[in-house]
């Protein structure tokens, strides 16, 4: 039996760190699986600057000078349509992602987790501008 329980644990400590996501489609929800790709394939770049993430917030706050927030995650000012191009295409020296690397369905819930904070965007923020 203790070995059972041990196997059981070592299994759960051993399961692929990607979460599944369900395919609910509230707005909490959408927000929740928007921040899993964020943290999946951004977070990496444009998480805090500390020197130890890939240097694109460090780059944006260069970039900013303090008249912008570095940080995407504390941003107001994005669009949709930014998001969409830069996550499309790239620029500068940020990778563009496939659909094969993100789909549609997870760029939009990466754009409303994006948009939550912008004053300007109402419900629906990952479904255009």
């Amino acid at each position: 039996m203790r070995f059972a329980s041990l196997f059981g644990l070592l299994a759960v400590l051993l399961a692929p760190a990607t979460p599944v996501l369900a395919q609910d489609t509230t707005e909490d929800s959408a927000l929740a699986r928007g921040k899993v790709v964020y943290d999946v394939w951004c977070v990496i770049c444009h998480g805090e600057n500390d020197h130890a993430s890939g240097g694109g917030t460090a780059a944006l706050e260069f970039l900013y000078q303090g008249a912008l927030p570095a940080k995407l995650e504390d941003r107001t000012d994005m669009t949709a349509a930014l998001i969409t191009e830069l996550v499309r295409r790239g620029r500068f020296g940020m990778p563009n992602f496939r659909l094969t690397e993100i789909s549609e369905q997870e760029l939009a819930d990466m754009i409303a987790y994006l948009l939550r904070n912008n004053p300007n965007v109402g419900a629906g923020a990952g479904s255009g501008d």
